[in-house]
């Protein structure tokens, strides 16, 4: 064992400090202008040709994207996708060794709402990013998260995926693209720019509101991102677009995926840090950017002038503590300052995660998660930790009223709705909705008697229990939850009648 008083000082080894005075370890002649990590300094060209053909590899290899497909680039005005932003519009020039082969969109959701952004600042900072996709020349959309209060209930719902293609279908469909299109073609057929469209206060109020309603900063940045993704999914879909491109970094999946373990999500693992995502069906989510580190992509952005927008979120003017995803951001990032491999082995630990998918019996997906639309990994033993947890809840609650007071006799868990009086409660006003003077339930009284906990897996149930309230949720998941409950209440009542799926 090492003791106190030895002296071997001067019998270690002195490793010589890395520096960009150095040759580059690629052409071996020009000096370094970047040390990425330990060994790894490249010159200006050296690295430009690194960088690129890390991102079109990752393309290349996983042979998602079919030529000829519309893809749709969600930005964010940050350094990574801004950077991806910049490796598309790269892939499609004109002077590309191997050029890419699909049609790209840009979509941009202002979420200056949802942090209480005035309307001045928020224009001002969809007029910067309007500077940076004019010059692209891809047509883009700038959405205000306001619209996903106005969402149909099909954005919840997981749509018929594309028939399973054979590996040979991406070769020949290559051959297609270039005898009929080429390379002429990959100019999108027509531009379209659509600038933020107005957006009422009383929208703003109510997002305000549903954002606000969560206890906690962890439970907003999960709702907030919920939305965020449906928003997104909603735009493809109506769009025309097959494919949603992500600029998830290494360095951000890493601190995702100990986020997501903290926050029980680790069944949705493998599709939350995974190269494609496809719980939507139509629509799969593909992440380009996951082999770089921040670190690469800052000494990108910086040496090659890739503009970025500084926008603000939810953890701006906030502690490292604040929230779960903070702690872990902290965490993580002065873990690598004395370990710098720590990201990378987080992250090519989540390369090796797989997800065991049931396949669902019925057509109306009621096995996935009402929010995330992930499967719900609630269908667990009774010997298990998800149930224990479930009866310290009751025992909890139970306990919390009182000994000898039975739970039945507390009183409502809510105060008497509106909808009683004829009045709902939904309506500003207090106007009549019409249907309970018509002897029918108020519209308002759906949203008390719909059981979320069943429809949710656990992490969305950890989210809406922070909740104050179910009742600013967005209209689209109240009915799509009503939905799957009067169907999972008339499955029960001819159950007897139904064959088995075993026979």
């Amino acid at each position: 064992m090492c003791q106190v008083d030895e002296e071997y000082h001067d019998q270690l080894e002195r490793t010589d400090v890395l520096s960009a005075s150095q040759k580059c370890v690629r052409c071996k002649e020009a000096s370094a202008a970047v040390v990425i990590r330990a060994g790894d300094a490249y010159c200006r060209g050296c690295f430009k040709e690194y960088f690129i053909h890390k991102f079109r590899a990752m393309l290349g290899k996983n042979r998602i994207i079919f030529p000829g497909e519309k893809v749709l680039l969600a930005v964010s005005g940050g350094p990574s996708s801004c950077s991806m932003l910049s490796q598309v519009q790269e892939g499609l020039s004109q002077k590309a060794h191997k050029k890419l082969r699909f049609f790209p969109g840009i979509v941009y959701i202002d979420e200056g709402g949802a942090i209480g952004q005035s309307t001045e600042e928020r224009q001002r900072t969809v007029s910067e990013l309007e500077v940076v996709f004019k010059a692209t020349g891809f047509p883009f959309h700038i959405l205000p998260l306001e619209q996903v209060l106005d969402l149909p209930s099909s954005v919840v719902v997981m749509a018929l995926p594309p028939l399973e293609q054979p590996p040979s279908a991406y070769k020949a469909a290559v051959d297609r693209f270039n005898q009929t299109c080429g390379s002429d073609c990959l100019t999108p057929p027509e531009k379209q720019k659509k600038s933020l469209p107005d957006v009422h206060e009383s929208h703003t109020q109510l997002l305000q509101q549903l954002i606000g309603s969560a206890k906690t900063l962890t439970a907003r940045e999960d709702l907030l991102n919920t939305l965020r993704q449906h928003l997104l999914v909603y735009t493809a879909r109506t769009e025309g677009y097959s494919k949603l491109m992500l600029g998830d970094n290494c360095t951000r999946l890493a601190i995702k995926l100990l986020t997501s373990i903290s926050l029980g999500r680790g069944a949705q693992l493998a599709q939350d840090t995974g190269f494609s995502d496809s719980r939507y069906g139509d629509i799969i989510a593909v992440r380009p950017m996951r082999d770089y580190s921040a670190k690469e992509i800052a000494h990108y952005n910086h040496m090659f002038d890739v503009p970025s927008v500084l926008i603000p979120s939810l953890e701006t003017k906030t502690s490292e503590k604040a929230s779960i995803r903070g702690l872990t951001e902290s965490f993580v990032t002065k873990l690598q300052t004395d370990f710098p491999s720590t990201v990378s082995t987080i992250y090519r630990t989540s390369e090796k995660l797989q997800t065991v998918c049931r396949s669902s019996s019925t057509d109306d997906h009621s096995d996935r998660c009402l929010l995330c639309l992930c499967v719900l990994d609630t269908a667990v033993e009774k010997a298990s930790a998800f149930q224990a947890t479930l009866i310290s809840e009751q025992v909890s609650q139970t306990l919390s009223l009182g000994p000898g007071i039975p739970r039945q006799n507390s009183g409502p868990e809510r105060p008497a709705s509106a909808a009683s009086a004829g009045q709902c409660r939904s309506l500003s006003g207090g106007e009549d909705c019409g249907r309970a003077t018509s002897g029918g339930s108020c519209c308002s009284s759906a949203k008390e008697t719909i059981n979320l906990k069943s429809l949710l897996c656990y992490s969305c149930r950890l989210t809406i229990r922070d909740m104050s309230s179910v009742d600013h949720l967005p209209l689209y998941i109240m009915s799509e939850a009503q939905r799957r409950q009067r169907r999972s209440q008339m499955r029960d009542e001819i159950s007897e009648f139904l064959l088995n799926d075993e026979v």
